[in-house]
């Protein structure tokens, strides 16, 4: 039997900022990957990442996995 329970996240302000922080950057790097991906006809998840992944932490911050997830999530769309 399963039990789905449904929770409310209610982080700080500090938390909360940080959070929406993040949220941009990982909208302002995909839409960036999804530009390259585009110029260089690129369809597979690993080669985009060869091409973006290290722009991707650098010049939006993010830590490996965000940078990862965004750079599959734009290729999967």
């Amino acid at each position: 039997m399963k039990l789905t329970v449904q929770v409310k996240l209610l982080p700080p302000p500090v938390q909360t900022a940080a959070l929406e922080e993040t949220l941009h950057a990982c909208n302002e790097a995909a839409t960036w990957v999804s530009s390259v991906a585009f110029e260089k006809d690129i369809k597979r998840n690993f080669a985009l990442r060869e091409h973006t992944y290290t722009a991707v932490k650098d010049r939006w911050g993010l830590g490996a996995q965000p940078a990862q997830h965004v750079i599959k999530k734009t290729c999967d769309a």
